[in-house]
């Protein structure tokens, strides 16, 4: 292999190294919001970190969800393109037959301090004020 060979196989190595990574880089940017703040019917705000939580579960099926055209309930990281998920009140409205999910509180009361109350002995925060910080 020639010296020129070689210096053309190297740079077009790194290149496509560097591509790569610019390219999961701007993948993983798109995880949505470090925090949010839900406001739940003007009462105290629950303050909801939502990197911490990507963090610790790593899975983000396991709070977001779709339905397919068979009324499957999917994961949302089963692949799918994000185009084909509605928006989450499309389903939890007033109509949702499960009453307990029907608004962001609903859901924050039932999903989030089930999980919280499951994994208390991990660290879980379970106190009303550890999600509805006061404001300083």
């Amino acid at each position: 292999m020639s010296k020129k060979s070689l210096v053309l196989l190297v740079v077009t190595a790194m290149t496509l190294g560097l591509a790569l990574t610019v390219s999961i880089s701007f993948a993983e940017l798109d995880k949505g919001p470090a925090e949010i703040t839900l406001n739940v019917d003007g009462k105290k705000p629950a303050v909801f970190p939502h990197a911490a939580h990507q963090e610790k579960l790593g899975d983000c099926g396991t709070c977001h969800h779709y339905v397919d055209e068979a009324g499957v309930r999917n994961p949302c990281d089963d692949g799918t393109p994000q185009e084909y998920f509605a928006k989450c009140d499309s389903c939890h409205n007033a109509d949702f037959a499960n009453e307990k999910l029907r608004t962001w509180k609903d859901i924050g009361h039932g999903l989030c301090k089930d999980c919280h109350t499951k994994m208390k002995d991990k660290g879980a925060p379970t106190k009303c004020n550890d999600c509805h910080v006061k404001a300083e």
